[in-house]
């Protein structure tokens, strides 16, 4: 498995497998929309994505998305890994957990309390995914959304 962080020009290699994740999510195919949005995250250096190949000249085989964070309590970094996704021919080879173990690795090595996500109530696999690599599930907190657009 070969795992790097992404910058722009690995756009086109990340963007069908980011415009992928949207649709899994309900949201309309918009690869153009997907590659703009992604390009101006890594330009504003407002995320970090890690791309997954299973061999290093390989296709594309998945991404995960970093977002920075903080934690006014604990006054210290958090990162928040909203996005992770695995193309259908990749899935069941240990994609998904390498790109999970490099995001925890990148976490430590910058000095984060934590790594924080959520998925959707019914992603049984995804569920299944993170309590195996470690993950807890929170029973502190509940988390509300307030839509402004």
């Amino acid at each position: 498995m070969h795992i790097a962080q992404a910058s722009v020009r690995d756009l086109d290699a990340v963007a069908p497998l980011f415009d992928a994740y949207r649709q899994f999510y309900g949201q309309t195919p918009d690869i153009a929309a997907a590659r703009d949005f992604l390009g101006q995250r890594m330009a504003g250096s407002e995320s970090i994505i890690f791309l997954a190949r299973t061999k290093p000249e390989g296709p594309a085989a998945g991404f995960t998305q970093l977002y920075p964070s903080f934690s006014s309590a604990s006054l210290a970094r958090v990162w928040i890994l909203n996005d992770l996704f695995v193309a259908k021919e990749a899935r069941r080879q240990g994609v998904a957990r390498a790109l999970l173990d490099r995001a925890v690795d990148f976490a430590r090595e910058y000095g984060a309390i934590r790594l924080t996500l959520c998925t959707a109530i019914d992603n049984a696999d995804a569920q299944a995914l993170y309590e195996g690599a470690g993950w807890v599930r929170n029973e502190s907190f509940t988390y509300f959304n307030f839509a402004t657009a």
